[in-house]
């Protein structure tokens, strides 16, 4: 109040006033420009503060503040650092500046009824001192507390009185980090000598960081001076009445004062306090040291540097600052002693030990349930909750590393029954009605806005239970099931392409495979290149076989139950009517999904959705129902035989238990869901209240059972590249075979029309091939080379004999091809002498080389 009064004055009079010790925030030098801080802003500590409480992970903090101007102007900045990093306030303490001892014990007992534990103290010294023998004379300097002090008291603890440096161990605290220089322990020794002479009672006093701010402040000002100079150092007369009230209405205005206060601005030099520059008015922050009150004196156990945050060693951020990034690791601390004399980490919070016990609301169910059951003793008109997530909540408490006193409330009217749905439950922790929620509540998004969920005990995800029909043996046209549609194509298609491959290789070779169409059909091979794609071929047939006989035997003799709806969709189209239990999130889960409100019911009991789903959509039922994974468990546990889960499932959070938001117990409890599940109690509490779901282990989940082309996809990628390639090689060694022709020089026949006219010899007869050899055919060489004929037969139905004497029963023609070059006459001739003693034929027809014969039998 002192220094805004003085400010005024100074703007009034246009001369600077410079504060060494006026660090409240609510002093801007910016609305009132002749006003210079030499002192760092209180708001400068409230990172460092922060820094502290981040790094041990405490989520609340208690702020215990001076009633007044000082202590005011700094809580905003330090809620707003305690935001930033996760930590509430859930309550602000306020200490009149006038308070008596009791005041102040009345303070602190109203504190030590709450859970929280980590206090904040920004006051003077002189109350400050007198908060902590009151609060170690009540019991709250012991182990779990936490005390954090600001610069006003951390400043000038060389001043403290013994018995109130006793009753502040384990305390720490912030303050202004000040270089040890040469410059500094000279001037410190000639202080202490010349305070000596003054107050020889007085020992062992140090100058404190207000003192050191001082003195560089009349080093500042002094350099202003003598950089201005005196000239015009008068005040112009302000004009004011002979009626004015005060003089200081009369105030002139000061002609150097402006030039003044912008020398101060402009001076930038190392004092004792570091380096003195005054930005926007005020003396710019620095780097901050942590300490911890130990015995009789202050152990430094850190710094906190702006842009680097906690530090152990200042040395390492002078040689490497630009590879450092903010850090706020407990691990670059000191070892802390904290109250009671531990090197234990508070957790920052306790449950209150005055009798009151965590209120702890379960919901109440109208029928009897496995997950929560609220029932009353009327023996001892006691309530008792029972059921699988009570189980669940209370081994998860008893294996916290400490105890939690609580007790179950039902959150029920008067007449028993319930008072509100699970929303209206979780509401009331936020309205602070109860301190925990326990029971199957789903973690839902909008659910985060007023609570704060543990993680989830159970699987999240939410499915579709439907009626199941046994679609086996009954069905006429079972025998294709086994296969999919797109299999059954593929493989008839593969047959078609197999048996045309097998055809172009054995057409040339194999007389099975000339003539009619119908004759040609289911022939023997004898070609090697058919006979490798036939083979590899058989393979895969023998593989599909082999699958096709299991698949089919499982559908004859294995009971098939299959989904009455297999998906949504059909639910969508069909308009069905679906079920989803009585105030669950579910409901506003399918309107999202696209279901119409009025194809909505609502089932209030496993017994009752029974009923529904065996009643059908068209009879006042369901064709479906909506539920979390573990009622559905549950539910398929009794009636495993009729229902079953349709893929797909819709992932949600799952149940967890409810706390306030900000509370540090859901952080613990949380872990101890984790301990509790993988120390397999988890799964001996579902056990033991929703069965075993190995029994009906196949009814969770249900697919096709035919077989895809997806399975198969490989062997008919082998089966046609080994036919392609038997094509390809056999396609290579015919244009090999008559490569004569293709590269006989003609300019007159283009090479198109050769390969035409050798793609023609494809459909005649390999006579070299071994099998028209076994069957009676010659071919006569002349001795002198001079001819090179074919003889070629053609019979009526494709047999030949093994002899030439069976000509006469089968052939009465022949037709001589003599070779380019060669008298067909000559050639004809030769046979027929050759054949006339035979008595086989009696006719040769002579055929010019260059004639166009389309007769079916020519060869």
């Amino acid at each position: 109040m002192e220094t805004d009064f003085v400010i005024d004055l100074g703007d009034k009079a246009q001369v600077p006033i410079i504060s060494f010790s006026a660090t409240s925030p609510l002093l801007s030098s910016i609305q009132t420009p002749y006003f210079i801080r030499a002192a760092q802003n209180d708001s400068a500590q409230v990172k460092a503060i922060g820094a502290i409480v981040q790094a041990y992970g405490w989520r609340e903090a208690v702020p215990i503040y001076v009633d007044n101007e000082y202590g005011n102007g700094v809580i905003p900045f330090l809620t707003d650092a305690l935001q930033e990093i996760d930590t509430c306030v859930p309550y602000r303490s306020i200490i009149s500046p006038s308070a008596t001892d009791d005041q102040i014990a009345e303070e602190l007992y109203k504190l030590m009824t709450m859970q929280t534990r980590v206090f904040i103290v920004h006051m003077f010294p002189s109350l400050g001192y007198r908060l902590f023998l009151k609060a170690k004379e009540i019991g709250m300097m012991t182990q779990d507390y936490v005390w954090i002090m600001t610069n006003g008291i951390t400043a000038l603890l060389n001043s403290v009185e013994s018995s109130a440096f006793d009753s502040m161990q384990g305390v720490l605290g912030v303050r202004p980090y000040v270089p040890i220089t040469q410059e500094l322990q000279n001037f410190t020794k000639r202080w202490q000598a010349t305070f000596h002479q003054k107050n020889p009672n007085i020992i062992n006093l140090q100058m404190n960081i207000f003192g050191l701010w001082a003195y560089d402040t009349v080093s500042a000002l002094a350099m202003a001076v003598e950089k201005v100079g005196f000239a015009n150092s008068s005040f112009l007369k302000a004009n004011s009445s002979h009626n004015a009230s005060t003089d200081l209405e009369s105030f002139g205005v000061s002609q150097i004062g402006p030039m003044l206060c912008q020398a101060l601005l402009d001076t930038n030099f190392t004092g004792l306090s570091g380096e003195f520059q005054l930005i926007d008015g005020q003396l710019q922050s620095s780097k901050f040291e942590m300490i911890n009150i130990v015995g009789n004196g202050v152990k430094r156990v850190g710094f906190w540097i702006p842009g680097s945050g906690i530090v152990r060693d200042l040395n390492l951020v002078n040689t490497s600052t630009s590879s450092l990034t903010y850090s706020v690791s407990k691990d670059n601390l000191g070892t802390i002693i904290w109250p009671g004399d531990s090197t234990s980490t508070p957790r920052g919070w306790v449950i209150p030990t005055s009798g009151k016990k965590l209120r702890v609301g379960v919901p109440v169910k109208d029928a009897s349930s496995k997950f929560v059951n609220v029932t009353r003793d009327p023996r001892t008109n006691t309530t008792i909750v029972t059921g699988y997530c009570i189980d669940v909540f209370n081994a998860v408490m008893a294996s916290l590393s400490y105890a939690v006193p609580y007790e179950f409330v039902p959150f029920a009217k008067p007449d028993g029954s319930s008072a509100g749905s699970y929303d209206d439950l979780i509401y009331q922790v936020y309205l602070q009605k109860f301190d925990a929620v326990a029971g199957d509540i789903t973690i839902t998004a909008n659910r985060t806005w007023y609570v704060d969920f543990t993680l989830s005990y159970t699987e999240s995800a939410v499915t579709m239970i439907v009626p199941i029909r046994d679609q086996g043996s009954k069905n006429a046209w079972v025998f294709l099931k086994p296969l999919t549609l797109d299999l059954w194509v593929t493989t008839g298609c593969f047959f078609i392409f197999i048996g045309f491959v097998i055809w172009l290789l054995e057409h040339r070779v194999n007389d099975d495979f000339r003539g009619p169409p119908s004759q040609q059909i289911g022939m023997k091979v004898v070609n090697n290149l058919a006979r490798f794609a036939l083979i590899v071929w058989i393979f895969v047939v023998l593989i599909l076989t082999s699958s096709y006989t299991a698949s089919l035997t499982s559908l004859l003799t294995v009971q098939q139950l299959q989904p009455t709806v297999a998906d949504v969709s059909v639910l969508l189209k069909k308009g069905e009517y679906v079920g989803f239990p009585r105030g669950s999130f579910v409901h506003g889960m399918l309107i999202k999904m696209g279901f119409d409100p009025s194809k909505l019911r609502v089932f209030n009991s496993l017994e009752d959705l029974d009923a529904k789903l065996s009643e059908g959509s068209a009879s006042g039922g369901v064709a479906a129902a909506f539920d979390e994974i573990p009622y559905v468990k549950l539910f398929l546990a009794t009636y495993c035989s009729k229902y079953t889960m349709v893929q797909p499932t819709y992932k949600i959070g799952g149940f967890g238990f409810v706390f306030p938001r900000g509370s540090p117990l859901g952080s613990d409890v949380s872990r101890a869901v984790l301990d509790v599940t993988e120390e397999g109690k988890m799964e001996q509490i579902e056990k033991a209240w929703l069965g075993d779901q190995s029994s009906c282990s196949d009814s969770t989940t249900v697919s096709s059972n035919s077989i895809a082309l997806h399975s198969f996809w490989g062997l008919f990628l082998i089966a046609g590249l080994a036919s392609i390639l038997a094509l390809i090689t056999f396609v290579l060694f015919f244009l090999y075979e008559h490569r004569k022709e293709l590269m006989k020089p003609n300019p007159n026949v283009p090479f198109w029309r050769k390969l035409v006219k050798v793609m023609r010899r494809y459909d005649d007869k390999d006579l070299s091939c071994k099998t028209f050899r076994k069957s009676g055919f010659h071919h006569k060489e002349d001795n002198d080379d001079a001819v090179d004929g074919r003889l070629v037969a053609a019979s009526q139905n494709n047999n030949f004999a093994q002899s030439p004497s069976s000509f006469t029963q089968h052939t009465d023609r022949i037709i001589y091809h003599g070779d380019e070059g060669t008298p067909a006459d000559y050639g004809g001739q030769l046979i027929q002498n050759e054949l006339a003693h035979e008595d086989i034929v009696s006719t040769v027809e002579l055929v010019s080389p260059h004639d166009q014969h389309e007769d079916e039998h020519f060869a």
